[in-house]
């Protein structure tokens, strides 16, 4: 009688950590979207495309304060689309592996090829090259 009654709160343990994982997916999905909700946020994404770069680099490009870059920067890496490193003083943005989770990988893929005609992402596509942190921050 021992082994069924351990076999029964195994079985119960498997279906509520499955109910888990389902509701963490979903979590994991809307974080990604509302990631990409923000035209901020999409540009940054095409601009990490191109390049690695820090954040007073994007404050710069975006054209908005440091701080609402960093904010952007804060929910891009928490929804697993980008990473950073630190290089010195400097802590360089990239866009990540994929790996945090099958919807990041999906999208950071994609939107490789998207949106590359759109006059915004083109505009800053053209301010990139003349961009660079030792011009900004002075280091």
């Amino acid at each position: 009688m021992k082994p069924i009654f351990l076999l029964t709160m195994w079985f119960r343990v498997t279906i509520f950590q499955k109910d888990d994982m389902e509701v963490m997916d979903m979590k994991t999905f809307m974080k990604v979207m509302k990631a990409l909700s923000d035209p901020s946020r999409v540009k940054i994404m095409k601009m990490l495309q191109k390049r690695v770069m820090c954040v007073c680099e994007i404050k710069e490009a975006l054209g908005v304060a440091q701080s609402t870059a960093s904010k952007h920067l804060k929910i891009l890496e928490d929804a697993g689309l980008i990473t950073f490193y630190k290089e010195g003083l400097w802590v360089n943005y990239a866009l990540a592996d994929g790996g945090a989770s099958p919807y990041a990988a999906s999208l950071i893929g994609n939107l490789k090829h998207w949106l590359e005609d759109d006059p915004a992402v083109a505009g800053l596509a053209q301010k990139l090259p003349h961009i660079h942190r030792e011009d900004i921050c002075g280091r």
